[in-house]
């Protein structure tokens, strides 16, 4: 491990930014002062913001590198490792790969959630971010719960969210485009997908005991588990009793409000803060911030979003930046379970990125530093001493 000393900038540190220098020692931040100090390694920092790596739970950019068009593969090793590299040059330090398992053959379907946890859990050490598997359970995809539960068991589900897209689908049915849309993903025939859709179906009975067995054994070995697209208070509070605890992306506010009063984590898209609004038509995110009602942002398809969407709110005097930050890192570090991370603080994982934030709404990723390592430099020329041993990252 190199011994690193970033010095001369400014760190978040708690709810304020200071002027602070940071040692990081053993893959870890051994110290904050305002002294200076001796490192084999010191980073220049003047000019520039150190904020704690971006905790990234719910991402699934990483399927466009998969499949960048309709039909289209590309091998899970190049597209895992070109998605690295996209969320490590926008702060994500800590990724949750967002991996739906569908009832549906092709792109969400069992061969594919079978070949990315794989992947995930052979290359994570050749990846720069910290690299977790978040699965993404259609509930209907009622075959998949015996294998389901066994990778639980086996602690190799980070996070486990429950989705239902099955009322969208049969709306979408009689949408031509949706529908081809839908065809073409899934690899079938359009007669065969009809069958496939009716068949799934008429096991709708059976969705919920599924649901609660899946939600009971996740609670047994302390796996987060998500509930995705909440429809009302009504549903939230059903996911609530089951010990499904983050609400993700509820659709409207009473839902949202629900899950705050509850003490449950909600999570909203940050693409949605940047681009001003939801591209489905639901709740806005900003809005969700300003009224206490957003606990989590994520990049969900767009990785350079949470950077984005923090310095946005912090700009538009929605939050000030320590909590906007906190919207990104620390709270889905805890939400997460992962409680050596999110703060610039002695003792803590060192995941650290430094950004230049002269353009307060174009903020840039500077230095991406991860366990300890510097992954990402883009000025070499604030390595003032010593040679800098960053990790590789190389296809599988």
């Amino acid at each position: 491990m190199t011994d690193i000393l970033i010095e001369g900038g400014k760190a978040l540190m708690g709810r304020e930014l200071v002027d602070a220098n940071i040692h990081i020692a053993n893959g870890t931040i051994a110290e904050t002062s305002s002294r200076s100090g001796t490192a084999a390694m010191r980073l220049d920092s003047r000019g520039l913001i150190s904020l704690p790596g971006i905790v990234d739970m719910h991402g699934d950019a990483f399927e466009r590198q998969m499949m960048p068009r309709p039909g289209v593969d590309f091998p899970i090793d190049v597209a895992l490792v070109d998605s690295d590299r996209q969320a490590i040059a926008n702060g994500i330090t800590t990724v949750f790969h967002a991996t739906t398992w569908s009832w549906e053959p092709g792109l969400r379907g069992t061969e594919n959630a079978h070949r990315l946890l794989n992947a995930v859990e052979t290359m994570q050490p050749q990846l720069a971010a910290d690299t977790r598997f978040h699965l993404r359970q259609e509930t209907f995809n009622l075959d998949a719960e015996p294998t389901i539960a066994e990778w639980l068991t086996a602690g190799r589900i980070d996070l486990l969210a429950f989705n239902d897209h099955m009322d969208m689908t049969t709306a979408s049915m009689s949408n031509p485009k949706k529908r081809a849309r839908m065809v073409e993903r899934s690899g079938l025939g359009e007669t065969e997908f009809d069958k496939l859709v009716e068949q799934v179906l008429a096991r709708a009975d059976n969705v919920p005991a599924s649901i609660a067995r899946l939600a009971t054994i996740g609670r047994d070995h302390r796996v987060p588990l998500l509930s995705h697209d909440d429809e009302s208070p009504e549903q939230r509070s059903g996911f609530r009793d089951l010990g499904i605890d983050i609400a993700e992306f509820p659709i409207n506010e009473e839902t949202a409000r629900t899950a705050i009063e509850g003490g449950d984590f909600t999570v909203f898209g940050a693409p949605n803060v940047v681009r001003g609004g939801s591209h489905t038509g639901w709740t806005s995110a900003a809005e969700m911030v300003s009224k206490g009602l957003c606990s989590i942002l994520t990049s969900d398809y767009y990785y350079p979003a949470p950077l984005l969407a923090a310095f946005l709110l912090a700009a538009d005097s929605i939050l000030p930046m320590p909590q906007a930050w906190s919207l990104v890192s620390g709270a889905p570090a805890k939400a997460t379970g992962l409680h050596d991370r999110g703060q610039i603080a002695a003792g803590k994982r060192a995941d650290i990125i430094l950004v230049d934030a002269c353009e307060p709404r174009r903020p840039r990723v500077v230095a991406v530093i991860t366990g300890g390592r510097i992954v990402h430099l883009t000025e070499p020329q604030r390595i003032l001493s010593g040679v800098v041993a960053a990790r590789r990252v190389e296809p599988a």
